[in-house]
């Protein structure tokens, strides 16, 4: 698909403290920074982020039930997540946080196969051995979430080397909070990525809190942008509830990459609309009416008056698109729930690629061995 997105947004040498937008509160197109991306393409952004706005909603109310066991939603963040998402190519890599799902699910990732997660059944792909929400999505070019902070930015440079290296057609993204620029992982992957001038794009989603820290408390850095200067690595800030301004961004700084120009560290300025998990309570250390603020530049609401400004969406085709999605997800429910655990053997298999028999042996022992008689 041919875009026009405008060069020279990325400064080359030095952060720019100036958020880049398209979009303002009430949808209108900036004309200077429009991106003027193809109306399907638009729409398919919007209806992405919708979805993941339904399932979260859905995903908290089975929490809340005690039917699955816990959540991490993405509600107000959606834009950051879908659009950057949107703008890598086919053959691009996703090395996730804990909130892109709906990254995944915008490559076509099973619903299915991500609510067989949520409830760790016998067709988690995990083999339910991981929390809910932390999945793998191989075909879908998404590499498997892990709860320690940071760890995937290494892993994306490390393979944007890796491709380099192999002279292979192919960009790495990493997604990580504003809490994660204080781990080790992220000086190491910035470093590396600057000197070695990686084909790889660094996806900060500064969504105001890590859990119960706010960002201001994070850093003595005038921007997170401004980070990627002591790295050789260009930084730019991005109004992260503004779809068309994120795909713009990160779309530049993909072709950058490669073209051979290297990393580019994104500051996604964005909010946390819910809270950090299911088993968080932001009540207890943030004040409503910042939500309530913050929730004047809800992302999907935005990206909606957008379309209907060119009479590109209705009230009508809403309420359809709710009801087919939330019936969509009925049935993935119904069927993850439905589905029988994990058999007792699985805790061997694919361990290693060929079971030693070492292995082999303790997974006999454990499958005849004596049961409980009642279950846990």
């Amino acid at each position: 698909m041919n875009v026009l997105v405008k060069p020279g947004s990325i400064p080359p040498n030095a952060p720019s403290r100036k958020l880049f937008s398209v979009l303002d509160d009430n949808g209108q197109a900036d004309p200077e920074t429009d991106p003027k991306l193809e109306l399907a393409l638009v729409r398919r952004m919007y209806e992405a982020m919708m979805r993941n706005r339904l399932l979260d909603v859905r995903l908290m109310k089975l929490q809340r039930q005690g039917r699955i066991g816990f959540h991490v939603g993405s509600e107000g963040e959606e834009a950051a997540i879908i659009a950057s998402a949107a703008a890598l190519r086919e053959q691009d890599w996703i090395f996730p946080c804990y909130r892109e799902i709906g990254a995944a699910l915008y490559r076509n990732f099973p619903l299915q196969s991500y609510m067989d997660n949520m409830f760790g059944n016998v067709n988690d792909l995990a083999k339910g051995r991981q929390m809910p929400d932390h999945v793998t999505a191989r075909q879908a070019h998404f590499t498997s979430i892990t709860a320690p902070i940071g760890t995937q930015i290494t892993q994306a440079a490390g393979f944007a080397w890796a491709a380099k290296i192999k002279h292979q057609d192919v960009v790495t993204a990493s997604y990580f909070g504003d809490g994660a620029t204080s781990s080790n992982d992220f000086h190491a992957g910035m470093n590396f990525a600057g000197v070695f001038q990686l084909p790889t794009l660094f996806l900060l989603r500064n969504n105001g809190w890590a859990i119960s820290i706010p960002s201001e408390h994070q850093s003595r850095s005038r921007t997170y942008a401004d980070k990627g200067l002591a790295y050789g690595v260009p930084g730019v800030r991005v109004d992260g509830n503004d779809a068309l301004a994120v795909y713009a961004i990160t779309r530049e700084a993909v072709q950058r990459a490669a073209s051979g120009g290297g990393p580019t560290l994104i500051e996604l300025c964005t909010y946390r609309a819910g809270p950090h998990s299911s088993s968080d309570d932001p009540n207890a250390y943030r004040e409503a009416m910042d939500s309530e603020e913050a929730q004047k530049r809800d992302p999907v609401k935005r990206l909606r008056r957008h379309l209907e400004r060119l009479q590109c969406w209705s009230e009508a085709e809403q309420l359809a698109f709710e009801e087919r999605v939330n019936a969509e997800i009925n049935v993935c429910v119904e069927k993850a729930e439905a589905a029988a655990p994990p058999s007792i053997a699985s805790m061997f298999e694919e361990v290693f690629e060929h079971m030693p028999p070492h292995l082999a042996q303790q997974q006999a022992q454990c499958v005849d061995g004596p049961r409980t008689r009642k279950r846990h």
